[in-house]
Order: C-alpha cells, then structure tokens, then sequence
C-alpha cells in the first residue's frame, strides 16, 4: 500500500473518531448522564416553571397593574397590562375607605398575639402528648384529631352564646381566649406538628438531663423548646397567615369597633359607593376595581414581605417537622 493510500486512511480513521467524540460530546451536553442532567430536560423543566410561576404570578401582576390604572383605563378595553397614566389616587382612596392605620394595628395584633400564643401553648401539649406519661394519651389524641375534623360553621353558634356570655364580643379576646388554651385557629393542627417533631426525637436528650435531676420544665424549656425551633417558626407562620387572612370568624365576633382588615375590605363598596346604602345625595363613581384592588394589595403586601425574609428557614422547618410525611 503507498503512503498516499495510508495517509488517506489514517485521516478518515482520525476524522471518525474525533465525529464520534464529537458526537458523545454532544449527546452529553444535550441528553447528560442522568435524565435530569441534559440541555433538553433543563429546558423542559424550566418551561414547566416558568408556566407555573406564571400562573400563580398572574392574578399579583393583574392586581398591581390595575390599582395604578385611571377610571378611563379601566373602561378601555384596549388596555390591558400597561395603564396609559399611572395614577395613586386608587391608593389614596384604599387607604382612607379601609382606614388602613387603625385596622392594620388591629389585624396585627389580633395575628401576633393569637401566633405566639399558639406557638407556647401548642407546644406544650405536642410535647405531652409525645414524651410525657399522660393518662389517656391516644384517646386525648383522637379528640385533638376531631376537634380539626370539625368545621368551624358547626360550633360558631354555641361559641357565639358563650363569648357574648363573658362579653369578649367584638373585642380581639375571642380569638386570644381559645388561642392560649390551645384551640385558637387550627390549633389542633399545630398540636399534631409539634408531637410529631418531638416525637421523632432521640430518647437521649432527656434521659442525660435526667440523670443530672432536671424536671419536665425544664426538660422542655431548656432542651426541646430549642430543638423546636424549626417547628415553632413553621406554626407561628402558618398562624400568623391564618389569622390575617380569616374572615368567616371576625365577620360572626367583630361586627363592629375591633374590625380587622378582612372585615373593612368587605364593607369597602358601601364606602366607596355611599348611594348603596340609599345615600342618594352623596353618590360617587361607581368604577371601584381599582381601589379594591389596591386595598387587596395593602392587605396582603405585609404577610408576603414577612414570608420574603422568612422563606428560607419557613422552607427548611417544614422538612424538618415533617409537614410533608
């Protein structure tokens, strides 16, 4: 064979390795190792999230663009995302029809004092309920069970009669009452997360400080209280949530002087539109989409900048309680 011949060949030999390498080379960047790992399944994945993000996105974008929209933008059908003329006067009329200052110090204190006792009480009974010798114990757990099984519209009568009784009506004690007793807002719940984290702790933390002669007290608040970190701050989230955002039972407990946020967005149209009550002499626009909107954005703005700066550690303690078991 001469060497023309042989050189010819060694260069297709060459040519067909390095178009394989090539090849494998490219498979990887698009296909990778696992089925995760590749261009296209990175690209898929995002789509999917990017849809989702989208979706749950969509009614916040909605919202912000249309408090900024003027009366005439609104009736534009042409708009739609970007109004012509940014105005505040939608926020201006939020505030002063929801009286914003006052109600926001209300459905604040009604979320954090209800949150922080829940969080002690519920605490307490998980850890009884998980570690300590309680008499009882499983039909004392079936109870706390059903008491979350039962919805809140069957026994709001019987708590109606009793909260006027003791005269806590309309005032922020009939939430704080239930909640430092342990049934407040979805207390039975949070009872379950809490036995269910202490429960899956190790027995050697409190036989060590037993035999250095702690009490339970002290077991609980020196030891496991810490260790419940996690936990705590995933209850007080969920309570504060739960507790700014409930209506059914402010609007039975709180007609009327300690009125939260749920309750003043709720009679926000009456005062806006003053001719709904038969104030014939007083009538206004009736195009209100825009301050509603604005008054659902103050209300919510400051829960989502709480979860902003908490999600982090909210996230890691719903694995570590087990939420998701």
């Amino acid at each position: 064979m001469s060497d023309p011949v042989r050189i010819r060949g060694l260069q297709q030999r060459i040519k067909s390795v390095m178009w394989s390498r090539n090849s494998q080379r490219f498979k990887m960047v698009m296909l990778g190792r696992n089925l995760s790992d590749g261009l296209i399944a990175k690209l898929i994945i995002y789509m999917l999230l990017s849809i989702v993000a989208y979706l749950y996105l969509q009614p916040l974008l909605h919202m912000i663009s249309t408090m900024f929209m003027t009366v005439s933008d609104l009736l534009d059908p042409a708009v739609k995302w970007i109004p012509r003329e940014i105005t505040w006067e939608n926020m201006t009329k939020a505030i002063e029809g929801l009286q914003y200052p006052q109600a926001l110090f209300n459905t604040a204190t009604i979320a954090l004092t209800c949150s922080i006792a829940q969080v002690l009480v519920c605490s307490m009974t998980g850890y009884a309920l998980a570690r300590l010798a309680v008499p009882f114990k499983g039909f004392i757990t079936a109870m706390v069970l059903l008491t979350f099984l039962i919805p809140p519209q069957v026994v709001i009568i019987p708590l109606y009669v009793i909260f006027s009784k003791l005269g806590l009506l309309n005032t922020m004690f009939v939430f704080l009452v239930p909640a430092i007793f342990g049934q407040g807002l979805k207390g039975a719940l949070f009872i379950l997360i809490f036995r269910q984290f202490f429960r899956a702790q190790p027995p050697s933390l409190e036989e060590a400080a037993k035999l250095d002669g702690a009490s339970v007290i002290r077991l609980y608040v020196r030891i496991m209280l810490p260790l419940a970190r996690s936990a705590c701050l995933v209850v007080f989230l969920f309570s504060f949530i739960w507790y700014w955002n409930m209506y059914y039972e402010p609007s039975m407990f709180l007609a009327k002087g300690f009125t939260p946020l749920s309750i003043r967005l709720d009679n926000l149209e009456n005062v806006l539109n003053p001719s709904l009550l038969g104030n014939k002499n007083n009538i206004t626009n009736p195009v209100t989409e825009g301050t509603k909107m604005a008054a659902a954005f103050l209300i919510i703005f400051p829960p989502m900048l709480i979860f902003m700066f908490l999600q982090r550690w909210f996230i890691t303690g719903i694995e570590r309680t087990g939420i998701v078991e």
